[in-house]
């Protein structure tokens, strides 16, 4: 299936490539930084990345931003957040919350793959309040309870 989002590239984007899957089999599309200089983070710092990027997306979807896995691996770069979520009606400019969980600073280049972004479906919700719920085997059990090994729910 494809989806078209609407796009208007900012100035200090203006020559960078439009977010794009990097396979034919990605999920997410690659964003990239849309810094005017370098940018360092320090260690247990966060940062605005600016994309540059303002979007419309397709009506009853989301962006979700997520981390992109080689940064986490290799420098501790982290968005503390994930996924955000870019709801179908804002229109401000696309910016990602990156934190540095790693041990050096780190360096925001122009350009540079700075996050992800996956186009999902939202399905909305109303709540109806009742008296009970129905009974599971899990019950109200939480934070691990199905992890202990014990054959049990604790």
């Amino acid at each position: 299936m494809i989806a078209t989002i609407r796009v208007v590239r900012l100035p200090h984007a203006a020559d960078l490539p439009l977010p794009a899957y990097a396979t034919d089999g990605a999920a997410a599309m690659d964003l990239l930084a849309a810094v005017e200089a370098p940018l360092t983070i320090l260690p247990g710092a966060r940062a605005l990345v600016p994309t540059g990027l303002v979007v419309a997306l397709p009506p009853g979807h989301e962006w979700q931003i997520r981390p992109r896995s080689g940064l986490a691996l290799k420098h501790g770069i982290v968005l503390p957040n994930s996924p955000g979520t870019i709801d179908e009606d804002y229109r401000g400019e696309v910016q990602v919350i990156v934190m540095n969980a790693g041990e050096e600073p780190f360096m925001v280049e122009r350009g540079m793959r700075i996050a992800q972004a996956v186009l999902a479906p939202v399905t909305r919700a109303v709540f109806e309040e009742a008296e009970s719920l129905d009974e599971t085997v899990r019950g109200g059990g939480g934070f691990g309870s199905t992890g202990t090994g014990t054959g049990r729910f604790v």
